[in-house]
């Protein structure tokens, strides 16, 4: 008969190397168990940190889950400036498509929507904030004549988010690079300027 294997015991971590070490442990998990893997306890074992240093500084699983994320995809989701409109919003949606289609995305996502009245001041200016930065895009474009003066930057940005995030969320329908080129063009064809 085999032992088990022992278990190691925590790694004296603090501060910032022991919040880099737990949120990677916390991405790893998401990638490899999903959202429902994604235990406090198995983090703090990947991590090899003792699981009530993980309580005491995030208070809760989905507090810490959400910071993972949100540290972790922010790098993924630039902004990008080429210099036309279309080429800017294709770049961003095509990022963010991807990202939904993968399970930290998805985490978020369900995250971002489930109630839960501790994280309440922090999901919602998660994905508006995000959104927020994709609008400069659009008000580039307007200053730049692509863009009808009065088009309304935030509504062009929800109009090719929303039905990402029901196919992410509701639908399970593909999030491919086709459907992002036809909401951008049929968004895009709302604001365009008009010959006279």
């Amino acid at each position: 008969m085999t032992s088990p294997d022992p278990v190691a015991p925590p790694l004296r971590r603090r501060g910032e190397r022991m919040r880099r070490a737990v949120l990677a442990a916390t991405m790893d998990l998401l990638s490899g168990q999903g959202l429902a893997g994604t235990t406090v306890g198995a983090v703090a074992r990947a991590a090899g940190v003792h699981e009530t240093s993980l309580y005491r500084r995030w208070g809760t699983r989905e507090s810490l889950i959400l910071d993972a994320l949100t540290t972790e995809l922010d790098t993924a989701l630039p902004v990008p400036d080429t210099g036309l409109v279309r080429e800017d919003l294709l770049a961003f949606f095509t990022v963010l498509a991807r990202l939904l289609g993968t399970p930290q995305g998805e985490a978020l996502l369900r995250l971002s929507v489930e109630h839960d009245d501790t994280l309440e001041d922090r999901r919602g200016p998660y994905w508006s904030e995000r959104l927020d930065r994709a609008v400069l895009m659009v008000r580039r474009g307007v200053e730049r004549g692509e863009l009808a003066a009065g088009t309304d930057a935030g509504l062009l940005i929800e109009a090719v988010s929303g039905p990402l995030f029901v196919r992410a969320l509701l639908s399970r329908a593909p999030l491919d690079d086709a459907l992002v080129r036809r909401l951008v063009d049929l968004a895009l064809d709302g604001a365009r300027i008009r010959g006279g």
